[in-house]
């Protein structure tokens, strides 16, 4: 089951470009055996340089050196896809050479997720005709066919609406995510649905968040508010339902630490662990960091999803 997004950003500048592909090329999620430049390359070498100032060339040739940039696609299979890196790689170069044929594109497999993903970097401006690539809603839908016609062709499972990846129906209400098998065992372990849903929106909450206010804002996202005060000794989340959770409860029913102390350990681990990758990326920009959480949050988005996830089309 592969699922084709289009990941939504800025991309009208240089530097989201160039971060765009750094990113896709990092050693610690590919390698250059799972890298492939459609189109014109003359370089032996596939490395985030070479590529950039390739595209680049090819922008000045037609003078169309400003508006958007690029597109970035990412192909996604189920986790339980019996697909290897090597399959994943050609499926990404022949999807790259017949859709997005007369554009140079980057193609790269990261296997650094439960799921294997492919990347799809593409230069706006036609190396046939210098044209500008547009993408609008039927387009968005033709894509979406073209993945699953290329799925049927190699045997692989196809997205089916209402069913899961194994083809059961999916049942109305039934949460369908990454974690859906840590929704399903919390959901046998608590009596009432709502407390497997705010446990589950806890431990979304809590990725890279930073701070108590910073959870207090993503919690109120997933639908749940949060009355964390100095006074109280608990914490008390409560859904738009008024079904209140409090945080022992969880605490105890799941044999997790929702207590505040235990949040709070949460936050200054993330704020840790962000820096230390802030760091390690010599010369990161702000804007290359937030790039990053932005695609890790698109792959783990898609990659166990039982549905299809084709974002909405962007206009070129």
């Amino acid at each position: 089951m592969a699922v084709n997004k289009t990941v939504n950003k800025r991309t009208n500048s240089h530097g989201a470009m160039r971060n765009c592909i750094e990113y896709v090329l990092r050693q610690d999620k590919t390698s250059e055996q799972l890298a492939y430049v459609t189109g014109p390359y003359c370089h032996d070498a596939i490395n985030y340089a070479l590529v950039y100032q390739t595209f680049l060339e090819e922008k000045k040739l037609w003078n169309k050196d400003s508006g958007r940039m690029y597109v970035h696609n990412i192909i996604s299979w189920h986790k339980d896809e019996q697909i290897t890196p090597e399959q994943a790689y050609e499926f990404g170069k022949e999807f790259a050479e017949k859709w997005f044929q007369g554009f140079q594109t980057l193609v790269a497999v990261h296997k650094d997720k439960d799921h294997i993903h492919c990347h799809l970097v593409t230069n706006s401006v036609s190396y046939e005709d210098g044209k500008k690539l547009h993408t609008t809603k039927k387009d968005l839908d033709r894509m979406k066919q073209f993945t699953n016609q290329m799925c049927r062709e190699r045997g692989l499972t196809v997205a089916e609406k209402g069913k899961d990846f194994d083809g059961s129906q999916i049942e109305k209400g039934e949460v369908i995510a990454w974690s859906k098998d840590k929704y399903n065992l919390f959901r046998q372990q608590a009596k009432d649905s709502f407390v497997a849903d705010c446990a589950m929106a806890v431990l979304k909450a809590l990725e890279n968040c930073i701070s108590k206010e910073k959870f207090i804002e993503k919690m109120k996202q997933f639908g749940w508010s949060v009355n964390w005060t100095e006074k109280r000794k608990h914490i008390t989340f409560q859904n738009q339902d008024g079904k209140k959770v409090r945080d022992s409860n969880l605490s105890k029913t799941f044999h997790l630490d929702i207590s505040k102390e235990g949040l709070e350990n949460e936050f200054n681990g993330n704020y840790k662990r962000i820096r230390a990758e802030a760091e390690r990326t010599a010369g990161a920009d702000k804007e290359l960091i937030g790039y990053y959480r932005q695609v890790e949050a698109a792959c783990e988005g898609t990659g166990g999803n039982s549905i299809s996830l084709y974002s909405r089309a962007t206009t070129i």
